[in-house]
C-alpha cells in the first residue's frame, strides 16, 4: 500500500484522509509520486501565468497553492489538516500560527530585518514547521519559498541542494538535519543547503 514505504521524515495519512485519494487505481508509492508530479507541474504553469505575483502573503493564497498542486489528486487539497500529526503545530493553531509567520515574513521584508536569503530560509523553516496540510507539506513550502523569493524578494529560486527530497537518500538526510538544526535556532546550514 501507498503508505508503507513512507521516507523518513514523511507524514503518515490518517484513513480519513487517505479515503479522500481521487485516483483510486493508485497503489503504489511510485504511482502517487508520478500523479503528484504531474499535478505540480499543472501548480507551477499557472504560478508563471497569474497576473498579481506580489501578493503571496496570505492564508488564501498559500491554500490555493496547496490546492494547485495537488488537487487532480486529493480531494482535501488547500484544507488545512485536521488530524495532529507527529510534527506540526496542533490542528487548532495552524491559522494562527500561519498568520503569524505571514505577518512576521512582512516586517522581515518591510524593514529589511535579515538578507534575502535568511528571510526565505527562515520563512521555509516556519511552514514546514507549521504543517499546514495532510500531505505535500514539503513541496508546498519548497514551492511557496522560491515564489516568495523570485515574487517578491526578486532573487533566484533556491537549488535545495541540487537532489531529490521526496524520496530516501543522502540529500533527503542532510535537508531534514538543517531543518533541526534550525528547530534549534540556527539557520547557517539550512542556507547553506538550499544554495548548493
Amino acid at each position: 500500500m501507498i503508505q508503507d514505504d513512507l521516507p523518513k521524515g514523511a507524514t503518515k495519512l490518517s484513513e480519513e484522509e487517505m479515503e479522500g485519494l481521487k485516483i483510486k487505481t493508485i497503489t503504489t508509492r511510485g504511482e502517487l509520486d508520478r500523479w503528484e508530479q504531474q499535478n505540480i507541474g499543472e501548480a507551477m504553469d499557472w504560478l508563471d501565468k497569474r497576473k498579481n505575483k506580489s501578493n503571496i502573503l496570505n492564508e488564501a493564497f498559500v491554500k490555493k497553492l496547496h490546492e494547485r498542486m495537488f488537487d487532480k489528486v486529493w480531494d482535501w487539497a488547500g484544507t488545512f489538516r485536521k488530524t495532529d500529526k507527529n510534527i506540526g503545530v496542533d490542528k487548532h493553531r495552524i491559522a494562527i500560527e500561519l498568520r503569524q509567520l505571514l505577518d512576521d515574513t512582512q516586517y522581515w521584508i518591510d524593514n529589511k530585518t535579515y538578507e534575502p536569503d535568511e528571510i526565505a530560509a527562515r520563512f521555509h523553516h516556519r511552514l514546514v514547521h507549521i504543517h499546514c496540510f495532510p500531505n505535500g507539506n514539503g513541496r508546498h513550502s519548497r514551492l511557496m519559498t522560491d515564489t516568495l523569493l523570485t515574487d517578491v524578494l526578486g532573487k533566484e529560486p533556491f537549488t535545495w541542494g541540487n537532489g531529490d527530497l521526496i524520496h530516501e537518500g543522502d540529500v533527503r538526510d542532510i535537508y531534514i538535519s538543517c531543518l533541526r538544526f534550525a528547530d534549534g535556532h540556527d539557520y547557517s546550514p539550512l542556507k547553506r543547503f538550499v544554495r548548493s
